[in-house]
């Protein structure tokens, strides 16, 4: 299938498969092409070609799913801990990855700003929220990283920042497909590792991949939290604390043909928490960055008729979801093996 786009939003890289010439044919449900190379994607498009005898391996939502309504700021019982677990990383890292570079917010009158556009309303207050953007890339960058290393979080926190949308590659310990691909691309299992498609640029090295992600998505400057050398690889650190251990280790999972497309933005406890389960069960996704002061806040409300994240949209079933805790069971349900 090529030249698929993700909800005519952003064109999906190739996924890769490693093969082994002694597997039997008749073994494969559903085969995803290599190209294991040093250079970044040329083309856009998912490439499934599954075996002669066989069928591709068809995707379908639990049986009775229905997408649940979204509640703000709901907490689903019995998940308060594991929200305050992933919150705690926030406070380590003095916010950061929680508003789009440039920030600024006024008070507004709730008149000022129409129903159907996106502003802070808490009660009687509005408050209106704007940023400042560097240049965009066309295609989006791709990263290959794990939820649980701290440098990678690093590097999560600056694409926050600069509000850059990015084709994630999960790559947790244990993992068969992108973990091993890294070292056939870069020589060395080491993350995070960067490629960018727009410029032919790949890299190891968190200060390096900010370094470069500023310069040229943003306006060269780094956050002043993310430039302590190691106290920010030390704050980073800390900020696993709360979920000590989650988003490191492979869960057997199923490989979809698209990418998932994930509504997020890193400081956020929520989509951290599904985060942890998209890395455990190596899926990939396209996450659209949303924190603060964003304008694809407006985005989503156009969308979904309603701002909230995470929020999945699923390519490989149609099923498109609020509330994390039930985005957790979905996944779990369709991918796990």
């Amino acid at each position: 299938m090529a030249g698929i786009l993700v909800n005519n939003i952003l064109p999906q890289p190739p996924i890769f498969l490693p093969t082994s010439s002694s597997r039997s044919r008749s073994s494969i449900r559903n085969l995803v092409m290599v190209k294991a190379s040093a250079e970044p994607s040329e083309s856009a498009s998912v490439s499934t070609k599954p075996g002669k005898d066989v069928g591709a391996v068809v995707f379908t939502a639990p049986p009775g799913f229905k997408p649940p309504e979204p509640k703000r700021f709901g907490v689903k019982s019995g998940k308060l801990f594991d929200v305050l677990g992933a919150a705690v990383g926030v406070l380590f890292r003095f916010g950061t990855g929680v508003f789009v570079s440039g920030y600024s917010a006024s008070f507004v009158s709730k008149d000022e700003i129409p129903a159907d556009q996106y502003a802070l309303r808490i009660g009687g207050i509005t408050v209106k929220e704007t940023s400042k953007l560097g240049p965009r890339p066309e295609k989006p960058i791709e990263i290959y990283e794990f939820e649980g290393c701290p440098f990678c979080r690093k590097v999560r926190e600056m694409v926050a920042v600069l509000d850059l949308d990015i084709l994630f590659y999960p790559c947790p310990r244990g993992s068969p497909n992108f973990r091993p691909k890294v070292k056939r691309m870069g020589g060395k299992q080491q993350f995070p590792y960067m490629v960018d498609p727009n410029t032919g640029v790949s890299m190891y090295e968190s200060d390096g991949i900010i370094k470069y992600l500023s310069e040229k998505y943003g306006d060269g400057t780094v956050p002043l939290s993310l430039s302590l050398g190691a106290l920010t690889a030390i704050t980073a650190g800390l900020a696993m604390i709360g979920r000590v251990g989650k988003g490191n280790l492979y869960t057997p999972a199923k490989l979809p043909p698209k990418p998932l497309v994930f509504w997020a933005y890193e400081g956020s406890p929520f989509c951290k928490l599904v985060r942890e389960v998209l890395v455990e069960l190596e899926l990939p996704h396209i996450q659209r960055s949303c924190a603060r002061g964003s304008p694809k806040r407006q985005e989503l409300l156009n969308k979904a008729g309603h701002f909230q994240v995470p929020y999945l949209e699923d390519p490989n079933t149609g099923v498109e979801m609020f509330e994390s805790a039930e985005i957790i069971e979905y996944l779990k349900q369709t991918y796990a093996a």
